[in-house]
Parts: structure tokens; C-alpha cells; sequence
């Protein structure tokens, strides 16, 4: 393939809520193929399921970009978001480092310990919606529920003033920019949010709760090398972004979704036994959630990838929505079935050691936002015409612009 022959990335799509045809072209004809990036690098595209899983569980695939020969995202200095070196916090990136990490989270955000939360949840997404429908239709769905109810939550879970939720905004789409930002709004984002995380951790230092903030404090503070203090500090930034970004667009994005259609929203309002099943086909066929795709990977080895020799030195980024279509492993993929068997066997919340941890906390949040809206508003409808939805630009974290709706 010569370098005139390398499609940019990402590519163009005709709608919003539509992915581009470019992912189905590869994923038949060429599954494993470059690609040239904003930053003008170029990366390995992998959109078949079974190559895309392998490469988010085989622990030959790192996800360290920080390191020399990696492919850079970003037109900012430093790649990017995943390109970006954090002294102090490397560690926990991947192998033992990052299981000890995960240990110490994981029985947070476990099933049960989520049901726990479900009546908070509940509370929260009433009292959201009541505000907005006393401002009367239309609203703006994705102002009024999408984006305050994540921060909520994971204020709530994490010990931290959900009033802030402005400032959680700004930093993390800052933070998050592929051309949109520039290397000092970059830096100066990630200096005021490292900032204010540390004043939080200090505060809740005098003033420790029931939350994990205040539980991680205490390991950090015992010095006994479970959870140092860069990594509390990163972990605490992690999760009040990760927390409230991808599940405040996935909530427009499923409300959007369900709405173009009106039979898939209207069949959940009279049998809310659909609403697990719908949730799920809404997480595999979405393809608007994350610019790129997933997650990228850097491989130090040569590695074979189905019938395909990947070289040592290459960046690959398994396409998760190209994936989560692949007829391969779901049957009529491209067909919105809420009773799908294998629907939640998708590949939105990766695979392997870096399955991310939270996936329970927000497929309780997009079922309760789901049960509340057809029980409450069985006639909601997009203000707009499906087409006339558009997406945010400019970063890696993608989703949709305001999402009006009336009732």
C-alpha cells in the first residue's frame, strides 16, 4: 500500500447515528489495514470481532503509547491523551501494576454493590426530570438529564461536590482533544484538574466519609505499597472523567437512538421486560461514543492476527463498532433486535484485563433513564429529524451535540 493510498482517520459518515461505510469495506475486504491519523502517523485499523477482542485481551497489545515508535493521535506536541507520559502512575497501566490497581477497585463497582446504588440512581434521574419538565417541551435532553446525572452519581460515589460539573466538563474535553485543543490548553487542563483533585483528596483527608474516595485515601495512607499517592491522585481524575463522559453521551446517544425509530422506544413502553435487551443492542450498535473506535495498542513483537503478520513497532486500534457488527458473531448485525441472545457479548466495554470496571454502574444508569422515560413520558419524541442530529468534533471522545426532544 503506498502512503497516497492510506485513508485519513477517522472517516467521514453520512448521519450522526449512522457508522461509516468505510468500517464494513475493511472489515470484509481488508480487516487488518492502515490508516493515517490527525497527528499524520499511521495505525493498524482491526475491525473483524474476533482480531478486535484478541487485541484488547492478549497482554502482548499495551496500552502504553507513551513510549518511542508509538503512533500519536492528536496534532497536539504530545500525541494525545493515550500518548501522554505521567510520571508516577505508569505502573498501573497494565500487567501486575494494573491488577493491583484493579483489586482495589473492583469490589466497588461489582453487581451487587451497584443494585445498592439503584434507588440513588432512581432518585437522582426524578428529580432531574422533573426539573426538566417544569421548564416545559421542548428540552434539551442531553442538558438536562444526559450530563447532570452521570456527575451525580459518580460525585456521589467518589466524595465529590457535584456542582463542579462544569469544571469536570471543560477539563475532561480539554483533556480529550484530537484537533480541537491546543497543547497549552491541554497541559493547562490537566494542571487545574490534577489541582483540584488534590485539594479533594486533602479535604477529605480531615473530613474521610463513606465513599471510595475516603477508603482509597486510607490505603494510600498506609504507605504499604497498595496505592501510592500519584496514583490516587490519577485514579480519582480517572474516574470523575471516565465516570461521567462516556455515560452522559451514551444516555443522549441511546435516548437519539431509540427516538429515530420510534417502534424500538415504543415497544419498551409496553413491555419494560425489553429494557436489559435494549440497552444492550444500544451499546453494540453505537458507533458515535469514541471517535476512533477503542482503545489504541502498541506491540513491541511481531504477532499474528488471524492470517495476518502484524510487525513489532505497529499502533492498532481494534474499531469496536466495525466489531460490534460483525456478522461473523452476531447474526443480521446491522438489525436492532432487543431480545438478541448474544447482544451483550459486544465489545463497548472491551475485553480482557482492562474490561472497564464501571460497566455495571452505567448499564444501571442507562436502564434506569430508559425505565423512567417510557414510563413517565410514552410519548417522547426527537424535536429534530434524525438527520438534522449533530456530532461533537474535534476529540477523541465523540457523542452527540444537545439532543432535543418533546412530549
Amino acid at each position: 500500500m503506498t502512503a497516497d493510498a492510506i485513508p485519513d482517520f477517522p472517516f467521514d459518515r453520512p448521519t450522526a447515528l449512522e457508522p461509516p461505510p468505510q468500517l464494513a469495506e475493511l472489515r470484509d475486504k481488508c480487516p487488518v489495514s492502515h490508516v493515517r491519523l490527525p497527528s499524520g502517523d499511521v495505525a493498524t485499523l482491526v475491525t473483524r470481532y474476533d482480531d478486535a477482542r484478541a487485541v484488547m485481551a492478549d497482554p502482548r497489545f499495551s496500552r502504553n503509547l507513551a513510549r518511542e515508535g508509538a503512533a500519536r493521535l492528536s496534532t497536539t506536541k504530545d500525541g494525545g491523551l493515550f500518548n501522554r507520559r505521567n510520571e508516577g502512575t505508569m505502573d498501573i497501566r497494565e500487567g501486575q501494576g494494573h491488577m493491583r490497581w484493579r483489586r482495589l477497585l473492583s469490589r466497588w463497582f461489582t453487581a451487587r454493590k451497584m443494585e445498592v446504588w439503584r434507588p440513588r440512581v432512581q432518585a437522582m434521574t426524578d428529580d432531574l426530570l422533573d426539573a426538566m419538565l417544569a421548564k416545559g417541551s421542548p428540552g434539551n435532553l442531553s442538558a438536562g438529564l444526559a450530563l447532570p446525572l452521570p456527575v451525580r452519581v459518580i460525585c456521589a460515589l467518589v466524595g465529590a461536590p457535584s456542582e463542579d460539573q462544569d469544571k469536570f466538563a471543560h477539563w475532561s474535553r480539554t483533556m480529550l482533544t484530537l484537533t480541537r485543543n491546543t497543547q497549552e490548553e491541554v497541559d493547562q487542563a490537566y494542571q487545574e484538574f490534577t489541582s483540584y483533585v488534590s485539594d479533594l483528596v486533602d479535604r477529605n483527608r480531615e473530613n474521610p466519609g463513606d465513599d471510595l474516595l475516603s477508603e482509597l485515601t486510607q490505603i494510600t495512607d498506609a504507605e504499604d505499597g497498595r496505592l501510592s499517592q500519584d496514583e490516587l491522585i490519577s485514579t480519582v481524575r480517572g474516574l470523575l472523567l471516565a465516570g461521567h463522559e462516556t455515560t452522559s453521551n451514551m444516555i443522549a446517544i441511546m435516548v437519539a437512538m431509540l427516538l429515530a425509530d420510534r417502534e424500538r422506544y415504543e415497544a419498551v413502553v409496553d413491555d419494560p421486560d425489553l429494557i436489559p435487551g435494549t440497552v444492550e443492542e444500544v451499546l453494540r450498535l453505537d458507533s458515535t461514543l469514541s471517535v476512533i473506535g477503542g482503545v489504541p495498542r502498541f506491540i513491541t513483537e511481531d504477532v499474528e492476527l488471524g492470517e495476518f503478520t502484524v510487525p513489532a513497532g505497529s499502533t492498532l486500534i481494534p474499531n469496536i463498532p466495525a466489531a460490534n457488527r460483525d456478522p461473523a458473531k452476531f447474526a443480521d448485525p446491522e438489525r436492532f433486535d432487543a431480545r438478541r441472545q448474544n447482544s451483550n457479548q459486544h465489545l463497548t466495554f472491551g475485553a480482557g484485563s482492562h474490561y472497564c470496571l464501571g460497566q455495571p454502574l452505567a448499564r444501571q444508569e442507562l436502564q434506569v433513564v430508559l425505565s423512567t422515560l417510557t414510563r413517565r413520558l410514552p410519548g417522547l419524541r426527537l424535536r429534530d429529524a434524525p438527520d438534522e442530529l449533530r456530532l461533537r468534533t474535534g476529540g477523541l471522545s465523540g457523542g452527540l451535540q444537545d439532543v432535543w426532544v418533546t412530549w
